[in-house]
């Protein structure tokens, strides 16, 4: 979430989506400017002010056509099951957390229980000195309740404040993988998915992504806060076959691909697929599907369109 954001008025635009829904349009990609653009549809759209300041989203894989998701900073410890036509099944409270301001969720499996991890990772101001990775084990009916942490992680970072929006899991590998956002370029963090018997941990960073792109100097001219913003990364997911890591921008979608032999600090290093996203009202909510075959995103701000994104 940027700094102080400003109240953002309900334009006309999202309504039209609804409709647009309703008759089955779908979000096209300009194939004749990019004919290796990833295909947008619209899968369905937020219309549930309970589920305003959307900022994490991860597929379920125990309940086919259900994703999870949370809300921002300022709002309870809730996680929402959430249809792919954008409708609330239910609402997890979560408890014995203090939720700072949660930024992005990942959905794994670890020991032969599926989890859903939770970032309360966000820092606007530069301010906090540790925090918090909550672990949930994912429900097995989607019926109001209160939820309790299997495990939570308390961590730092090795050399000062720095606000991070994007979070993902690799089981097999146990690693935490964190993306730092205003710093040029982001820095990939890593932290132990099992932490060892320790009350506060440091990230460790192993390195930087590439190919993050940078405002032309006529965007710059004509709206320099907006430049700034659009390569800032806001959420990060690892595809279910461990091979790509997404990573969005509030602007971009960004698929670095990973070999058999690297690590994520190798992959994160070479030349991502870069597209631009379909318009979202603050795009900060991303996340492979359970097949692996497409992303769903989604914005901050009620309505807002859940696209389906098939790279």
């Amino acid at each position: 979430m940027p700094p102080n954001p400003p109240h953002v008025p309900r334009p006309l635009a999202l309504i039209a989506l609804t409709v647009a829904l309703a008759l089955g349009c779908t979000a096209q990609p300009d194939t004749a400017a990019d004919p290796d653009a990833p295909e947008a549809r619209l899968s369905g759209v937020l219309l549930d002010m309970q589920m305003d300041e959307i900022s994490g989203l991860a597929a379920s894989h125990i309940h086919p056509g259900v994703l999870w998701m949370h809300d921002d900073g300022g709002n309870p410890a809730r996680l929402f099951a959430v249809s792919t036509r954008g409708r609330r099944l239910a609402t997890f409270g979560v408890e014995d957390v203090v939720k700072t301001d949660w930024e992005d969720m990942d959905a794994f499996e670890f020991q032969g229980k599926r989890y859903l991890l939770i970032a309360d990772t966000g820092d606007n101001g530069g301010l906090r000195r540790t925090l918090q990775l909550h672990v949930v084990e994912e429900p097995t009916t989607l019926t109001n309740a209160r939820l309790k942490p299997a495990w939570s992680i308390a961590f730092r970072w090795p050399d000062g404040a720095r606000d991070c929006e994007a979070v993902a899991v690799d089981a097999e590998r146990g690693e935490i993988l964190l993306i730092s956002k205003k710093r040029e370029p982001p820095e990939l963090f890593v932290l132990p998915l099992q932490p060892p018997d320790r009350e506060l941990l440091t990230a460790t960073r192993v390195g930087h992504l590439a190919g993050v792109p940078e405002p032309d100097p006529e965007t710059l001219r004509r709206n320099p806060k907006r430049a700034r913003l659009d390569g800032q990364v806001t959420a990060a997911s690892v595809s279910p076959d461990r091979r790509t890591l997404a990573v969005m921008t509030y602007r971009y979608l960004l698929l670095y691909p990973r070999g058999a032999q690297q690590d994520w600090a190798g992959a994160v290093a070479g030349t991502p697929r870069t597209s631009v996203l379909p318009w979202l009202p603050q795009a900060e909510a991303l996340g492979w599907s359970a097949d692996g075959e497409s992303l769903y995103a989604t914005g901050e701000f009620i309505p807002a369109p859940l696209y389906r994104i098939t790279p």
